[in-house]
C-alpha cells in the first residue's frame, strides 16, 4: 500500500527474492543505521513513539484499574479471568479477518479510526465508575468493544512499523516499541494504584480515554511522503487460506506462532495470578498490585533495551527464553516469601519480553509484505486471542487450588512447550532460524549447525 506520494522503499522483498534489495528514499532521508535508539531517528516514528508512550501509561492505568474494580465486585479471581477472556475472545475468533482488513486498507487512516474507538471505550467506562452506576457487566461490556477494536488495530499498527522505519531498522523499531510499552508499565500502574488509593478506579478509565489523544496526534502530524510504501493486498476470495498457507509451508513462521501460542494461552495470566497473590498470600492492596507489575515492567524493560541491540534473531533465543520463563514462573510460584516473589518478577518480565519481540521481528522480517498483516494477525490470535482459552481455566484453577498451583501451572505449560519445539527442533537436523541484520545485512533462513551434508536450508527467505 502507499500511504502518500512521494519516495518509496521496498520494507521487504517477498519469498522469492534474494536478500539484496536497498532503499529509494532521498539520501536525506535515510538514517544511520547501528544502535539501541537508531529508529528515533526517523521523524514518523519518534511521533509514534511519543503518542504510544501516552496511551500505553494510560492502557496500563486502566489495566490496573479495572482488574482492581472486577475483584472488588466480585471478590472472584475467575471473574478476573473472564474480563480478561471477554477483552482476547474477539482475537481469537476474528483475528484473521482483522489481518485482511489491514492488509487492504491504508494503516494510518485506519489506526486513526482504531484509536479513536478505544478512547470511547475508556471514557465511557470511567463516566459508569465516577457516577457509581459500574455493575461488573459493565466492564466486560467494554471488556469485549475494547477487544473488538484491537482485531484490527494490533495487525494494523505491527505491520505500520515497518512504513515508518524501513526493513533496516525493523528489528530496532520492535524492541523500542516494546520498550515504550514497558516504560508505560512502569509509571501506568504505580500511578493507577495511588488513583485508586485516594479517588477509586474512575478517573484511571476516564485519563486512559483522554489519552488516546496523543497516538491521534501523532499519526495526524505524520509526514505521508516519508513512509515507506508498501503494496496493499488487493480484494479477493480465499485471502484468509492463502495467508494461512503461506505460514504452514515455512517453519520460520510457523513455529514461533506455535510456542507463542502457548506460553500466551497458559504462562501470560498475570492480571489473574498477581491479583491472588495480591489478595490470598501476600494480604497487600491496589498498591502492592501496582508495585508487582512495575517490578515486572522494569526487566521487560531492560530486555527490551537488550533486544534493541541485537542484529540477530535465532530460534535457540526464543526456545531458550521460553524455557526460562516457564523455570523462573515455577521458582515465583514457589517463593517463600513476598520479596522472593518480586525479584523473580524482573527476569520473568525480561524472559516475556525477549520471547515477544524475537518473535515479532521474527515473523515481519520473514514474512511476504503482502501478507504481513495477516501473518501478525495469526501471531496476536495465537498469543493474545488463546488468552479467552486459557485465563478461565487458569482462573479457576486459581481459585479452587490457590494461587502457587494456578502460577505453577502456567509455568510447567510454558517449560513444556519450549522442551518439546525444541526437541523437535534437535531431531530435524539441529536447525536454527536466524534473522541478520547487521552491516546492512538483511536475510532470513533456517541454517544447520551441523556442517554435515545435509546442510540444506529449508527455507530461505531474503529480507
Amino acid at each position: 500500500m502507499s500511504t502518500g506520494h512521494g519516495a518509496d522503499s521496498a520494507p521487504a522483498p517477498n519469498r522469492h527474492d534474494d536478500d539484496t534489495r536497498t532503499t529509494s528514499l532521498p539520501r536525506a532521508q535515510r538514517t544511520t543505521k547501528g544502535g539501541t535508539f537508531s529508529s528515533l531517528r526517523v521523524r514518523n516514528y519518534r511521533l509514534f513513539a511519543t503518542g504510544q508512550v501516552v496511551s500505553n501509561t494510560g492502557t496500563w492505568m486502566q489495566r490496573i484499574a479495572q482488574d482492581w474494580l472486577v475483584l472488588g465486585l466480585t471478590g472472584s479471581s475467575a471473574a478476573v479471568g473472564i474480563t480478561t477472556a471477554l477483552q482476547f475472545l474477539p482475537m481469537l475468533l476474528l483475528g484473521l479477518y482483522g489481518g485482511v482488513i489491514a492488509d487492504r486498507c491504508p494503516k494510518r487512516p485506519l489506526l486513526l479510526i482504531t484509536q479513536g474507538a478505544m478512547a470511547v471505550t475508556g471514557l465511557a467506562l470511567g463516566v459508569l465508575t465516577l457516577t457509581g452506576h459500574v455493575q461488573v457487566w459493565h466492564v466486560y461490556l467494554t471488556a469485549l468493544a475494547l477487544g473488538l477494536v484491537t482485531v484490527v488495530d494490533n495487525p494494523a499498527r505491527q505491520a505500520f512499523v515497518v512504513e515508518m522505519v524501513g526493513p533496516d531498522d525493523l528489528r530496532n523499531a520492535v524492541s523500542l516499541n516494546s520498550a515504550n510499552f514497558q516504560t508505560a508499565r512502569l509509571v501506568g500502574p504505580a500511578v493507577a494504584g495511588a488513583l485508586i488509593t485516594a479517588v477509586g478506579s474512575g478517573w484511571a478509565f476516564l485519563l486512559n480515554g483522554l489519552s488516546f489523544l496523543a497516538p491521534i496526534a501523532a499519526l495526524s502530524l505524520m509526514r505521508a511522503a516519508e513512509l515507506h510504501k508498501v503494496d496493499r493486498a488487493p480484494r479477493g476470495k480465499g485471502q484468509l487460506r492463502e495467508g494461512l498457507r503461506h505460514v504452514a509451508g515455512r517453519p520460520e513462521l510457523i513455529w514461533p506462532i506455535v510456542l507463542v501460542g502457548f506460553i500466551g494461552t497458559f504462562g501470560f495470566n498475570f492480571p489473574i495470578w498477581l491479583t491472588a497473590f495480591v489478595g490470598d498470600v501476600f494480604h497487600g492492596g491496589a498498591s502492592t498490585y501496582g508495585l508487582l507489575n512495575t517490578l515486572m515492567a522494569a526487566g521487560s524493560l531492560v530486555g527490551a533495551l537488550l533486544a534493541a541491540r541485537r542484529g540477530t534473531s535465532r530460534m535457540r533465543m526464543l526456545v531458550g527464553a521460553a524455557a526460562a520463563f516457564g523455570v523462573l514462573e515455577i521458582a515465583a510460584a514457589l517463593a517463600p516469601s513476598f520479596w522472593v516473589f518480586a525479584a523473580l518478577l524482573v527476569p520473568i518480565g525480561m524472559c516475556g519480553l525477549t520471547i515477544n519481540v524475537t518473535a515479532n521481528s521474527g515473523l515481519q522480517l520473514a514474512s511476504d509484505p503482502a501478507l504481513r498483516g495477516r501473518v501478525m494477525s495469526l501471531f496476536m490470535m495465537v498469543f493474545m486471542g488463546g488468552t479467552p482459552l486459557g485465563a478461565p481455566l487458569v482462573g479457576w484453577v486459581t481459585d479452587v487450588y490457590g494461587p502457587r498451583l494456578g502460577f505453577l501451572a502456567g509455568g510447567v505449560v510454558s517449560l513444556l512447550a519450549a522442551t518439546g519445539i525444541g526437541l523437535a527442533l534437535a531431531r530435524a537436523g539441529g536447525l536454527r532460524l536466524k534473522i541478520d541484520l547487521r552491516r546492512g545485512r538483511r536475510h532470513v533462513a533456517f541454517v544447520p549447525r551441523e556442517p554435515a551434508a545435509a546442510r540444506a536450508e529449508l527455507s530461505p527467505s531474503g529480507v
